[in-house]
């Protein structure tokens, strides 16, 4: 990290450079998992791409702009890696709808599950896989993870510093 920090990049190119990667290996892995789903498991695909990779890419910002957050404010990498899985990973898997129906949940788990990105995410390819593109649920879920995007990433921008020490 020091080496990075004497070099004249900006803030702006730092957070780029810590994105990019992820956001990109993100994308490829959602191809890989569409591909394998429709051609081995024989999953009806009724959306189209082009919105499955818009919306797709608003998840991964606003994923990557938690994490980076998460990263900026926390300076110990085992403490945000830790962080990361308890308010990342975990809320993701149990609060997004995948595996349990949110509605047979208490409300307040309902309330809690509206800040977990994931949570939007799964009724878009819920929507996208067995409707198709039904634009009065995808946009409410899409507007939701582009205000979330900005927000975290807006934040670890702001957070974001180019000393060792803060």
């Amino acid at each position: 990290m020091e080496a990075i920090l004497v070099t004249p990049i900006r803030r702006v190119d730092l957070l780029l450079g810590k994105m990019l990667p992820y956001f990109i290996l993100g994308m490829l892995g959602m191809c890989l998992s569409v591909w394998i789903g429709v051609k081995l498991f024989h999953v009806p695909f009724r959306g189209s791409i082009v919105a499955l990779f818009i919306l797709s890419a608003l998840f991964m910002l606003a994923s990557l702009g938690f994490g980076l957050l998460i990263s900026a404010a926390v300076r110990v990498q085992f403490v945000a890696a830790q962080i990361s899985i308890v308010a990342g990973f975990l809320p993701a898997l149990f609060l997004s709808g995948l595996i349990f129906d949110l509605e047979s949940t208490p409300r307040f788990i309902q309330i809690v599950s509206h800040v977990v990105p994931a949570r939007y995410f799964v009724s878009i390819s819920h929507t996208l896989f067995m409707a198709g593109d039904v634009w009065p649920v995808l946009l409410p879920n899409a507007l939701a993870l582009f205000g979330m995007a900005v927000l975290f990433i807006s934040l670890a921008f702001r957070k974001i510093t180019k000393r060792l020490e803060s």
